[in-house]
């Protein structure tokens, strides 16, 4: 087991990690930039080192940087959490080389899924049901009129180095499609630095279903069920739920063992998710692996008992999983709750909180780094903590939500707390009739208008 583990992140993730090594008696190292010297992780971490301004380009993304952080505090472990370099193949690269352990994938599996073409094309071999589309990226504007009449429109056009909507497209006619082929590679290029594109049938009445998996490195490899991240925001999700209103244990049994089959196809080490989407007909297509853990991870963690990040260390260190499926027993619901004003468009809302008061009581967990007097940095995502709510059915999690949401007090800054106790009422979320589509027509009561 390791002695020392580097985390390479910052907030709530990051004191999520250090909680679980205080608790497997292996020492923590924070890394900060200086706008988060005051956030809770270097307040709890063991060590902490400075690693460069609030840019995150010059400390959180420095790669350089964090190596010699791990030099200098002879940490053995990288812990990179989710978002920065999580899933950056040379970082895990640069970490294998200076004998340094990357606690997520190898940069060969990261490469095959990070590219969502090649993805597919390993997902089709291994008989993982894919969306149809193209056989790779598209050639030209001629291949992508010839494989849209093929799939048959609707069909959307992605980046192949997509995520969060940049490069995406979708097309009902082919009198749409060359100002989106045109619109769609520049902006992909502008985000990403790369304009390769390929196509897929759009699929309608969708929703957004991920299955937690892991596996070692012998080729042993389980699941742990799923997650309906639906309720989402321009492709940023809102709300997660396990079980999903919407899953039947046909359809759980399906998913489960077509989940485990791709992470078998590249003898997948650590814990990702498999994320699917699925059609009004309960048809249930491969999106995308994400090779890391998910923002996502308590309400599995809730439903199963069992602490995720703790499998993730014990699993890079070179240990086997049990190979049992799990599922859940109970359910839970996680409300993202951001620095951001729901009333104006979701504003940004960085600043100082100046009051500050959590909810407790029984089924309720919230993780967090926040604290009265601590200052929202401009400079990285919104997040202020995440609220969870588990119980014995999804009505008394709904319920218990609604509780906690009452008596979760932040002042000083804006936040998402209005929309979600807006949501909790809403008659088509408490009935688990949604899909991805849900926000565009879901009002918000008291915003502005466009």
């Amino acid at each position: 087991m390791f002695k020392k583990i580097l985390i390479a992140n910052r907030g709530e993730i990051a004191l999520r990690v250090i909680r679980t090594c205080k608790e497997m008696n292996i020492k923590t190292v924070a890394v900060y930039s200086t706008a988060d010297r005051d956030s809770l992780h270097v307040r709890f971490a063991d060590e902490a080192v400075c690693i460069g301004p609030p840019s995150s380009s010059e400390s959180y993304l420095d790669i350089a940087k964090i190596i010699a952080a791990c030099e200098i505090t002879n940490a053995d472990a990288v812990h990179p959490g989710y978002g920065f370099l999580s899933e950056n193949a040379n970082f895990s690269k640069v970490c294998e080389e200076n004998g340094i352990k990357f606690i997520g994938a190898s940069p060969e599996m990261i490469d095959a899924m990070g590219d969502k073409a090649s993805a597919k094309t390993t997902m089709i071999k291994a008989g993982v049901p894919c969306i149809p589309g193209s056989q790779g990226l598209l050639k030209d504007l001629d291949d992508a009129k010839k494989t849209a009449k093929k799939i048959v429109y609707p069909v959307m056009m992605k980046a192949t180095a997509g995520g969060g909507g940049k490069g995406m497209r979708v097309i009902w006619s082919e009198d749409e499609l060359a100002d989106a082929w045109d619109s769609a590679r520049q902006e992909a290029k502008a985000a990403f630095g790369n304009d390769g594109m390929y196509m897929e049938k759009f699929i309608e009445e969708p929703r957004h279903i991920e299955i937690q998996i892991a596996g070692d490195r012998y080729g042993n490899a389980c699941h742990m069920s799923e997650r309906d991240c639906s309720i989402q925001r321009r492709h940023q999700k809102l709300v997660e739920e396990t079980p999903s209103p919407f899953m039947t244990d046909k359809l759980r049994k399906a998913m489960g063992k077509a989940a485990v089959k791709a992470a078998k196809a590249v003898n997948y080490e650590g814990v990702g998710t498999v994320e699917f989407l699925v059609d009004k007909n309960r048809d249930f297509y491969f999106m995308e692996m994400n090779t890391r853990i998910q923002v996502e991870h308590t309400i599995t963690e809730e439903v199963i008992n069992y602490d995720l990040i703790k499998e993730q260390i014990k699993l890079a260190a070179g240990e086997k999983i049990e190979g049992k499926e799990y599922f859940p027993q109970m359910h839970a619901i996680q409300c993202r709750i951001n620095a951001e004003d729901p009333l104006n468009d979701f504003r940004p809302s960085p600043g100082k909180i100046t009051d500050y008061h959590e909810p407790g009581g029984h089924g309720i967990r919230l993780d967090t780094h926040v604290y009265a007097g601590y200052v929202i940095p401009p400079f990285y995502d919104s997040m202020i903590s995440k609220l969870i709510t588990v119980a014995q059915t999804r009505e008394e999690a709904i319920t218990k939500m609604e509780r906690a949401l009452e008596e979760y007090y932040i002042d000083g800054v804006k936040t998402t707390i209005p929309f979600h106790r807006q949501l909790m009422k809403d008659e088509n979320f408490r009935k688990g009739n949604f899909t991805t589509k849900f926000m565009e027509t879901f009002e918000i009561k008291g915003a502005k208008k466009k």
